[in-house]
Order: structure tokens, then C-alpha cells, then sequence
């Protein structure tokens, strides 16, 4: 069973070793490139100001930051829930820029940029010369995005799990055709369960030709035309 976290992060601006913190961390979970439904997030007291100029971009601030739980707080749950699974990033050395610094301060171990990938520089090999935004690769895909007005941690790692499915070109090996023998949703659900495809189950007697008379006599005509040698006399009738 193949577990990744897509992770994103938001923060009080661009420079993590120049005293800027992480406000937001969203994390969604994926076993065999499927979303299971379990996520992670918090949103993380900076213990400073947030710029205007970065508030613009995720709208948070710094009074709705007030009361929330500093990194010290929160560390432990999301260590927890990473685990030691790969963890799927846009433009990761951002992310893992600030996640480092803020376990630092915490004397906690790094993350490894070794069990990173990085869904920016798969969208650059993939598409060179290509825009390779969050938003770009929506667009690209077909992902629906409306709802992101602003940055925000849990909702970009719900957009990014779809991006990322796409970009591997995934999505159709993921599915598990239900059988026939199945009826509707429920039979789908118990065959995606199992594994395994069922007995397909069989008419108890063919369904009633819709060729009339007419349309018989016109194709053995346009048989006919065909020559002695034409193969479809093989599979006529004899009169």
C-alpha cells in the first residue's frame, strides 16, 4: 500500500531564515494515488505581525492568528501524520524551507528532501516552457478551482492530489470497473472492495433481431454483387 502526503504550507512571507513563520499547514493523504479523506490542518500563531502584503495573498491576519497554536503546539500531530511517507509539494523547497526552520527552533530532525517530490519541477519536465502555477495546471487538467480565491494550505493540497494524479497520468489506472453481475453503486463499491471482477452474467436468450425482411434482402443483394470469391458468402445461409 503506497501512502503520500500532499502538503502546502502558508506563511508570513518568502524569507524563512530572515525571520519569517508558518501561519498554515494542509496536508491530505493519498494511499495508491487515491484521496482516502484524511487530512491535517492548523492554522499556526507566528509569534510576529503578518505583512499587509502577504495577508492579501491568503487573508490571514494577524488578529485571526492571535489565538491560535504556536508551531510547538502542533509539531508533534503533524510529524504524526507525515509519518515517514512521501510527501508531494509545489515548489517544495519553499515548504520544506519553513517546515525545517520551524522544527529547528524546536531541535526536532529535518525533513529529508529526499522523500520530497516536487509537483513544479514534474510539471516543468512535462510541459517545458509552459506556465506550471497551482492555477495553470488546474486549467491545464481540468480541475476545478473556483472556490480558490485566496491561498489557502488544505484547500491548494486538494487541488495540487488532483493535479499530481494528472500529471502522472494516473487517473484511469486507478479505477476499477465494476461488473455486470453488480447492480449499481453498491455492486461497484463490493467489487472495488474485493479486487477481483465477478462472473459476468449472461441473457437467458439473445435479444430479438431488428433487421426487417427488406434490410436481409438488400444485404444478401450487395453480397451477391461481391463475386463467388467474397468471403462474407462464407457466413450466409444456404438457401
Amino acid at each position: 500500500m503506497q501512502r503520500e502526503i500532499v502538503l502546502d504550507t502558508e506563511t508570513t512571507g518568502l524569507a524563512a531564515n530572515n525571520g519569517d513563520r508558518l501561519i498554515e499547514i494542509g496536508c491530505v493523504e493519498l494511499l495508491n494515488r487515491l484521496p482516502t479523506g484524511k487530512e491535517f490542518h492548523r492554522y499556526v500563531n507566528p509569534e510576529r505581525d503578518v505583512p499587509a502584503e502577504a495577508e492579501a495573498i491568503h487573508g490571514l491576519s494577524t488578529a485571526f492568528l492571535a489565538d491560535k497554536p504556536k508551531f510547538a503546539d502542533v509539531a508533534r500531530d503533524f510529524l504524526a501524520f507525515i509519518g515517514d511517507d512521501t510527501l508531494v509539494i509545489h515548489n517544495a523547497a519553499f515548504d520544506i524551507g519553513f517546515l525545517n526552520a520551524e522544527l529547528a527552533r524546536l531541535r526536532l530532525p529535518a525533513i529529508r528532501t529526499d522523500r520530497v517530490v516536487d509537483t513544479l519541477a514534474l510539471a516543468r519536465r512535462k510541459h517545458p516552457g509552459a506556465p506550471s502555477t497551482l492555477d495553470a495546471l488546474c486549467k491545464r487538467y481540468g480541475v476545478d478551482n473556483t472556490k480558490r480565491v485566496k491561498h489557502g494550505a488544505l484547500m491548494d493540497s486538494l487541488l495540487l492530489a488532483e493535479v499530481y494524479i494528472e500529471l502522472l497520468g494516473e487517473r484511469q489506472s486507478t479505477l476499477v470497473l465494476a461488473p455486470a453481475s453488480n447492480s449499481g453503486v453498491n455492486g461497484a463499491a463490493r467489487s472495488a472492495r474485493s479486487g477481483r471482477a465477478e462472473p459476468v452474467r449472461q441473457r437467458p436468450a439473445p435479444l430479438a433481431s431488428r433487421l426487417t425482411p427488406a434490410d436481409l434482402d438488400a444485404h444478401a443483394a450487395f453480397i451477391a454483387g461481391m463475386g463467388d470469391k467474397a468471403i462474407w458468402k462464407r457466413f450466409l445461409a444456404p438457401n
